[in-house]
């Protein structure tokens, strides 16, 4: 079996920034093979898409994930630049539900469900794990969310890993306020073999409807503020968020599987 596989870099319009993904066009639905693919690239996701049906299936290391957001960018940015540049737009499949993306003019959007979450009182736990005390806690439907005062507190944090991976949620978000954009952010997702994800669109269902309503504003711009870092273009419209960024290709190889 050979497989084609893409590496991208997303969200971020140079290589070596943004958040990596691979990508692979197949048909194959056999989940071993495809984690121990995921398990092999090493990258927080890889992406399958299947152009049967546009279904598209995403990996970490170490498991399956229900949604990824920048491994969704990815795989349009491939799509349209090497299966179909005449096209406009793409409809994937997924747990998730249906995810369009559309290519615009120097970037793509994701076009995503928005998250629902409540306010929880977790604001100790969180700082036991962060070292920082959070203003506000947040459950969402996936992860953890905590806001803090300011994007200095967030660039700053080194969290203890072993302690947010006991934190409820998948992962933890946490955000503030900035001065150069609307809000700035970084994940932790320990649990599923991610310390800390570089850009991370899915985490965006959460952060885009919470500061809309915090900043009284449906279009904002954010940051992700890891090492890699990455830009992202956010619209807040009814029950779902738009999500854009750029991408760009690392490298093309070839899997060999006897």
């Amino acid at each position: 079996m050979k497989l084609d596989v893409y590496f991208v870099d997303a969200f971020t319009s140079e290589i070596f920034s943004g958040n990596p993904a691979a990508v692979i066009f197949s048909d194959i639905d056999d989940e071993v093979l495809m984690q121990k693919i995921a398990a092999e690239n090493n990258l927080s996701e890889t992406a399958f898409v299947d152009l049967s049906n546009n279904n598209i299936r995403w990996f970490s290391p170490a498991c399956e994930v229900n949604l990824c957001g920048h491994a969704t960018l990815a795989s349009a940015f491939v799509y349209f630049n090497y299966f179909d540049t005449t096209k406009e737009s793409i409809a994937f499949s997924s747990a998730s539900g249906e995810l369009k993306v559309y290519k615009k003019d120097d970037y793509l959007e994701l076009d995503f469900p928005k998250d629902t979450f409540k306010q929880v009182d977790m604001i100790e736990m969180v700082e036991s794990a962060t070292g920082a005390k959070p203003l506000e806690t947040y459950l969402g439907d996936i992860n953890l969310f905590a806001v803090y005062e300011n994007e200095e507190i967030i660039s700053n944090i080194n969290p203890d890993y072993s302690a947010v991976s006991k934190l409820e949620g998948q992962g933890l978000i946490i955000s503030s306020s900035s001065n150069q954009y609307d809000f700035v952010s970084r994940y932790f997702c320990p649990k599923f073999g991610i310390n800390e994800d570089p850009v991370t669109g899915s985490a965006h269902t959460t952060l885009i409807p919470y500061w809309s309503e915090k900043l009284s504003k449906d279009s904002l711009t954010a940051k992700q503020v890891s090492s890699r870092g990455g830009e992202l273009f956010c619209h807040n419209i009814k029950n779902r968020v738009l999500i854009g960024g750029k991408a760009v290709l690392y490298m093309k190889g070839l899997i060999e599987i006897s």
